[in-house]
């Protein structure tokens, strides 16, 4: 079996046992997802998932409570966020187009920060599995932040541009999107 194959039904093991209490939301769903990618090691998350301790139990408490989760992370990425001087940016940025102010909003803000931390695209450094599931997270999370990305953008690149547009700085080598160099890199295929 390949090491993808292998990866993709530790994952399903993962979910299958993660998932046993009833969906009280779509929250719920992405949260098992991406707690399941992480207990196998695929994700950029870091030790309690990028949260603080009391936010990991408390989430370990709400969903999980029948399973025992790791601390650490089992990927052995350890995140630097020293190295983020956008971190409170960002929370605050994903906490303003919050549509609600909950536990699980929260979780999810922290859990999107410390993935922006990773080099691969937001969903695979979240845990998620697909484009599709990361988009509908945001656009019922966030949905008038979501609304903004007209041009169907890579999501991590998205977040940082909103930062950069609120600061007033526009860093692009072209005066359009639609014809500047790095066009693919932006907007191009996430597979």
């Amino acid at each position: 079996m390949s090491a993808v194959l292998q990866a993709q039904s530790a994952i399903k093991l993962a979910y299958n046992r993660l998932k046993t209490s009833p969906l009280m939301s779509p929250n719920h769903e992405w949260l098992v997802c991406i707690t399941a990618s992480w207990c196998v090691g695929q994700s950029v998350l870091p030790d309690y998932m990028g949260l603080e301790p009391e936010q990991f139990q408390r989430l370990k408490n709400s969903y999980f409570q029948d399973d025992t989760l790791p601390e650490q992370a089992p990927s052995g990425h350890c995140i630097d966020f020293n190295r983020m001087l956008e971190k409170e940016d960002l929370i605050n940025l994903l906490t303003r187009y919050s549509r609600t102010n909950t536990l699980e909003m929260n979780w999810l803000i922290s859990i999107l920060v410390a993935s922006c931390l990773g080099d691969d695209h937001l969903w695979q450094d979240m845990g998620l599995w697909s484009r599709a599931q990361l988009t509908a997270l945001l656009n019922y999370n966030f949905p008038e932040l979501a609304a903004k990305n007209t041009q169907n953008m890579k999501w991590k690149k998205f977040l940082y541009k909103q930062l950069c547009e609120e600061e007033g700085l526009y860093v692009c080598r072209a005066p359009s999107c639609n014809v500047c160099i790095d066009y693919q890199k932006c907007y191009g295929a996430e597979e």
